[in-house]
């Protein structure tokens, strides 16, 4: 596997503090541990408001290995991550190593020497997840519904920390989507996988940009993006509520008429119960169907998409030679004595003839 190029992918938003480092210790990991590999090192910048597209200019200016992509505005982490997928060129990619280096590159070789012939996909697993009991216990039950759901998801404590053959990302990559679950798209390619276990740093500069809502909506979108089951519980909870609301009034039917009560008042806790008990029901259930039909509606009517307003140390495409001659072609369609002109008189006269 040696003299394969190996792509790594840093999103970031606001890490003037950490980039420099980020690039420097990918730098000394590849160079000491992976000689004989080649790599890039693309940097995705969320629109950052502080200097830290400055820095990376300057970094890539200094080494053609670092490349940047320059976001016009900020998409969250996942939309980011999936648009510095699309322009990676190597043999392996490692999906992300943040720029706060939690994740940290000294595992890279670990990744891959675990990359076999017979492994598709090398996990990177947090041995030490130094965050809240309730958000570490959260997720364990997260994943653990997923699973249970029929939903495909990665091992325990993996995330986009991995290292894939670019066959898997050219597979996830074409999915598209306006918001894409990376780590679940991976695992639903059902890879034939193997797990490293790594100590999970912590932050050494600045602060984490993941605020708790922007969890709980990457997990509601994770969820309705990998699993069908919950919408399917939904139905089935729904008939077993509805058979039970009928099965309690039948019996207060058969009580009022084989009692002689005329208590009124007796039935009220039952009817209190019976409008707080199903109204919340068809209240929840109604906002997870309402998650499925904003999943839908994201797809089907997107918000503008991102542009990028830079590119850094990346090879030409050739996109604005295929447009002029796109656009050459289509003029020629349209005034098709374009095509002609070089040619004699007598031959665009001949021409115009055959054509009539």
């Amino acid at each position: 596997m040696a003299n394969q190029m190996i792509s790594i992918v840093t999103p970031c938003y606001n890490e003037e503090g950490n980039v420099e480092r980020c690039a420097s210790e990918i730098a000394s990991v590849m160079a000491a541990e992976l000689p004989g590999y080649r790599y890039e090192h693309i940097f995705c910048d969320n629109s950052s408001t502080d200097r830290t597209l400055e820095i990376l200019r300057s970094l890539a200016s200094a080494d053609r290995r670092i490349k940047v992509i320059a976001n016009s505005r900020n998409v969250g982490p996942f939309r980011n991550i999936a648009n510095g997928l699309r322009h990676v060129s190597g043999d392996l990619v490692i999906p992300m190593v943040p720029a706060d280096l939690q994740d940290p590159p000294a595992a890279i070789p670990k990744l891959v020497g675990a990359m076999r012939d017979d492994v598709d996909v090398v996990y990177g697993v947090r041995s030490n997840r130094r965050e809240n009991p309730v958000l570490r216990f959260a997720r364990a039950a997260y994943y653990g519904l997923i699973r249970r759901t029929g939903g495909q998801a990665p091992p325990r404590n993996a995330g986009e920390f991995l290292l894939a053959r670019r066959s898997v990302i050219d597979s996830i990559v074409s999915v598209g989507g306006s918001y894409p679950y990376v780590r679940g798209l991976v695992a639903q390619t059902d890879p034939r996988y193997a797990v490293v276990p790594y100590e999970w740093g912590q932050r050494v500069s600045g602060r984490s940009k993941n605020s708790l809502p922007d969890l709980v909506d990457q997990a509601l979108n994770g969820l309705v993006s990998t699993a069908r089951a919950p919408i399917r519980a939904a139905l089935l909870i729904g008939v077993l509520a509805a058979i039970l609301g009928v099965g309690i009034g039948l019996w207060n039917l058969v009580y009022f008429f084989t009692t002689d009560s005329t208590n009124a008042g007796a039935g009220i806790p039952t009817l209190i119960v019976a409008a707080f008990l199903f109204g919340g029901t068809q209240l929840f259930f109604l906002g997870l169907a309402g998650e499925y039909v904003i999943s839908i509606h994201t797809e089907l009517r997107p918000a503008p998409p991102m542009f990028e307003r830079e590119r850094i140390n990346f090879e030409p495409t050739g996109r604005a030679s295929d447009v002029s001659a796109g656009a050459d072609r289509l003029n020629r369609a349209k005034h098709p004595t374009v095509a002609l002109r070089g040619a004699s008189r007598s031959q665009v006269r001949a021409t115009r003839r055959l054509r009539r």
